[in-house]
């Protein structure tokens, strides 16, 4: 588990194919990596990937063809900047929301405007099926970073940026048109699963 709260912005080193997976060798920038041992989960643009290999300020993770292909990993270069955030421990304080690390689906930057005081207004388009899950004041997870939903119109959400944020993660050098990882609220997907009721499983 997660929290949304990005420690630091790494950037991949090389991409080595592995049959239809691949192995991304990733420079942690400035994140603490001395409690990190093989086996751990690390978050990378708000995917759960595994430490299987770790040499320095470098660490590689095992990448399956299906998180290539559902994730924007599968479209990540060399030198592509990712937000990184360690697994989340009992300890520590929940400062975003609860995020497993498993994204649901591919969105869009449609729009950036400019917001008093260096922030910005952010639209997103969605994919349909996941913006049932979406509401106004609820939590949305951006290429790991924890946001809060401001506005929801058709198949797009709008979400304020705070200067901080733009410096502190990969989303100051988004644009319009970029692709970005999409993790909705834990708590959506269980409230729809209780509203089901027991017959759902059937």
């Amino acid at each position: 588990m997660f929290t949304g709260i990005i420690q630091a912005v790494g950037h991949i080193v090389a991409r080595q194919a592995q049959g239809a997976g691949a192995r991304l060798v990733i420079d942690a920038g400035s994140l603490d990596l001395t409690d990190v041992a093989l086996g751990d989960s690390i978050a990378v643009a708000g995917v759960c990937l595994t430490v299987v290999a770790r040499e320095g300020r470098q660490w590689c993770a095992d990448v399956s063809a299906e998180t290539l292909a559902r994730t924007t990993l599968g479209a990540l270069a060399p030198a592509a900047r990712v937000n990184l955030e360690k697994a989340l421990r009992l300890s520590d304080r929940l400062g975003g929301h609860l995020v497993s690390g498993h994204v649901d689906g591919i969105g869009e930057v449609v729009a950036i405007e400019p917001e008093a005081g260096g922030a910005q207004r952010w639209t997103l388009r969605a994919p349909a099926a996941l913006m049932r899950y979406i509401a106004v004041k609820g939590s949305i997870c951006v290429d790991g970073t924890s946001l809060t939903v401001n506005t929801l119109a058709g198949d797009c959400f709008g979400v304020s940026l705070i200067p901080h944020t733009l410096l502190a993660t990969s989303l100051g050098g988004a644009r319009p048109g970029s692709a970005v990882n999409l993790e909705v609220d834990l708590m959506a997907r269980y409230a729809e699963r209780l509203a089901q009721g027991t017959d759902a499983a059937t």
